[in-house]
């Protein structure tokens, strides 16, 4: 065995070596872990109301944009299209898709296929 040296050593390390920890990650946090620019600017960051009018306005604003929302969808329902088309897929039809992506794309009869009746462990065989 060591001796009594190394018993105090030992405990001198236990003792020191978080305390060090500690010191080394938590002196100058500032200027060490800092990333520039990371929290918004306040004009940058939404502003909630705190008075009776700003509350009112922006209940306004926010019961405006639902109800053009709202004529939007009918008047999209009205000419008998679907509105769960979203807008990503509106564009995806306007502009023709690449060889390579056609290709590639399932139908819906090759899903029906590929899930097949084989189960779930037909991925192992």
């Amino acid at each position: 065995m060591g001796g009594p040296n190394l018993e105090v050593f030992k405990f001198g390390m236990y003792i020191m070596f978080p305390i060090g920890i500690m010191y080394y990650f938590g002196a100058n946090l500032e200027q060490r872990f800092a990333v520039p620019d990371f929290w918004p600017k306040e004009g940058q960051t939404h502003t909630i109301p705190f008075e009776r009018e700003d509350i009112s306005a922006e209940l306004a604003r926010l019961k405006e944009r639902r109800l053009a929302a709202r004529a939007r969808r009918l008047a999209i329902e009205n000419q008998g299209q679907s509105t769960d088309i979203t807008r990503h897929q509106e564009e995806e039809n306007k502009h023709s898709r690449s060889e390579i992506l056609q290709a590639v794309k399932l139908q819906e009869s090759e899903k029906a296929q590929s899930v097949g009746s084989k189960g779930w462990s037909s991925w192992f065989r």
